[in-house]
């Protein structure tokens, strides 16, 4: 039994992004990588890559997407599952579907971006309390290791 395995990937260059962001029409080539080897449903990888470029800035308020055929297309998956992801971006406020217009980027995201920057800390710092119960330490012990971090930085 052999495992293919298959990784698409989809490209936006900076000239691309300054002209989206001047409104001139849909991202055309975003850089979304795409592995169907992975655990992670391919919707998720879709939100989860697209809400980073929102949070880092790659995608401006208002830059409009590509539309859910052109970007299904593009990555070679369902048209489904790009409508899936659009829809998940939109309940969580990432961007907003304009019917016959498309989808853009949300304006006046910043708290939500906040928010889910706050988030991502948060299960970071979960994490790396785990494995210090998992190793032994005590609350106390990992409490004075976080602070001897916090005054070092």
């Amino acid at each position: 039994m052999t495992t293919d395995m298959y990784c698409y990937i989809l490209f936006i260059t900076e000239a691309e992004l300054n002209r989206l962001s001047r409104g001139k029409g849909p991202v055309r080539n975003m850089r979304i990588i795409i592995s169907n080897s992975s655990m992670e449903p391919i919707y998720e990888q879709i939100i989860g890559q697209i809400k980073a470029m929102i949070m880092d800035g790659r995608l401006q308020e208002e830059t409009m997407l590509p539309s859910v055929r052109s970007l299904s297309k593009d990555l070679k998956i369902s048209a489904l599952t790009v409508k899936k992801a659009y829809d998940c971006l939109e309940e969580d406020g990432f961007i907003i579907t304009v019917h016959g217009k498309g989808s853009f980027v949300a304006r006046g995201n910043q708290n939500l971006l906040q928010e889910e920057k706050r988030k991502e800390v948060e299960t970071k710092l979960e994490y790396a309390i785990e494995e210090g119960r998992k190793c032994g330490m005590k609350d106390t012990e990992i409490r004075e290791l976080f602070e001897l971090i916090m005054e070092t930085d």
